[in-house]
């Protein structure tokens, strides 16, 4: 919104609104984050969002409450906060069942939405799509969150939404599908449903041809993985100099970004950007992502990206990996950057004490330190993968010489009178292009 006054312009900056955050810890629970540090998280979770954290509280609990999910004597001390705080959003930090959210609505009255952890991230999620397939992953998932949760969350959206699919308007919780459409049922929103699904699958087959038209230039793939903000679009940057959209907040990037880098060794390699994890990210929200994240299925190995100077920076580690394990992709070749050494004083050595799956090489995304190392560490892993091959092609084969020169490592040549010989490894994918051309040990004077 904007006013004249005396022929100068001025913003006027709305309030953003106040949230309240409550989380649980469960006695005996071993959590990879302690329920204070999982706020905190939850905290940056929801500025990112647009939201003012105005409090928050926990409770120790031997398992959640069957009806509101925290004891009702808390739950009362809770309502008198938000009361007084004025809150718009009471936000929980674990996800919530249907009747968790029906039971805490009737408590918190109309005037304050009741959201969790998921609902959030697909907030965010619904905030950052730009492209088609984003905005159709985010309304898929937040469809099949919603769901079983048409309760007042509707009343809600009739008074206070007005927004679009793609975070245009309405407040936090209410961006994305459904603003609208505000008085349908369950068949109409599963009808949606299985609508976006088909839109989705169009997608994602057309995702494969593009990928099998890749495959066919025979260019080694890298996903660059990680935990969220931890600088995967920095270093995508700055591996190609390109400008993707790189940020200081929670998923920045949601929709996947491809770029050609040229190896030390000459060698062109693709490296793909995808959507950052997080700690108790719903297994619906991943599978909603699929697309997305079959781009990191369909690769030749993983950069997964640590931001070394997070106090819970194992913690982050361990997620990624249980989310790669959940993926099917842990057996894919693995090299973590440890990023953002600039910030370390020098004396710190950034992998000193952590439990890394694999080999590990400490850069900086903004600076450029440490990059040539790790292009070495990919490229070696890389030749690693290749199979020893020995060809004698044709001198009428400059197909094929070109092909074994481009993407593969050759040792050396022999020239000879009917062709080339030539030594060296092949990408596994590669070696059938060369059957009729290849020459076991026993067969080579």
């Amino acid at each position: 919104m904007e006013v004249r006054i005396n022929k100068q312009l001025f913003d006027i900056i709305p309030p953003r609104e106040k949230a309240f955050l409550v989380g649980v810890e469960l006695k005996g629970s071993r959590p990879l984050l302690s329920v204070h540090d999982s706020l905190a998280e939850l905290s940056l979770l929801a500025k990112t969002a647009g939201l003012e954290v105005v409090g928050q509280a926990s409770q120790l609990l031997d398992r959640p409450d069957s009806a509101t999910y925290i004891g009702s004597g808390k739950l009362e001390e809770i309502k008198a906060l938000t009361t007084e705080l004025d809150v718009d959003v009471v936000i929980f930090d674990d996800e919530l069942l249907p009747r968790h959210q029906r039971e805490l609505e009737k408590t918190f009255g109309e005037e304050v939405r009741v959201l969790d952890r998921t609902a959030l991230i697909l907030d965010i999620f619904a905030l950052h799509a730009s492209t088609r397939e984003g905005k159709l992953q985010v309304e898929l998932a937040q469809l099949e969150y919603r769901l079983p949760r048409l309760t007042r969350m509707w009343t809600h959206l009739a008074r206070q939404a007005g927004g679009r699919a793609g975070g245009e308007g309405g407040g936090v919780g209410l961006r994305g599908p459904g603003e609208t459409q505000l008085e349908v049922d369950r068949q109409e929103i599963g009808r949606r449903i299985s609508t976006v699904k088909a839109e989705l699958e169009a997608v994602r087959a057309h995702r494969g041809r593009y990928r099998a038209k890749r495959k066919q230039t025979e260019i080694q793939v890298v996903a660059i993985v990680g935990y969220t903000n931890s600088g995967k679009s920095t270093l995508l940057n700055q591996l190609s100099n390109a400008d993707v959209l790189s940020a200081d907040m929670l998923f920045a990037t949601l929709d996947p970004t491809t770029r050609r880098v040229t190896m030390p060794g000459g060698r062109e390699v693709l490296f793909t950007d995808t959507v950052g994890f997080i700690q108790k990210l719903p297994t619906n929200i991943v599978a909603a992502f699929r697309a997305t994240l079959e781009e990191i299925t369909e690769a030749d190995m993983l950069l997964h990206v640590v931001d070394v100077t997070h106090p819970h920076v194992a913690a982050q580690i361990e997620s990624v990996e249980d989310i790669l394990a959940e993926l099917e992709v842990d057996h894919l070749p693995e090299i973590v950057a440890l990023n953002k050494i600039d910030r370390l004083p020098d004396d710190v050595n950034p992998a000193a004490e952590l439990d890394l799956p694999s080999i590990a090489v400490p850069i900086s995304a903004i600076t450029g330190e440490g990059i040539e190392a790790l292009l070495m560490a990919i490229e070696a892993t890389i030749e690693q993968q290749l199979e020893p091959l020995t060809v004698k092609l044709p001198y009428d084969r400059g197909d094929l010489m070109s092909l074994f020169h481009e993407r593969g490592q050759v040792s050396s040549e022999e020239h000879l009178a009917d062709g080339i010989m030539i030594y060296g490894r092949l990408p596994e994918r590669l070696v059938p292009y060369f059957d009729c051309y290849r020459l076991s040990p026993d067969t080579i004077k």
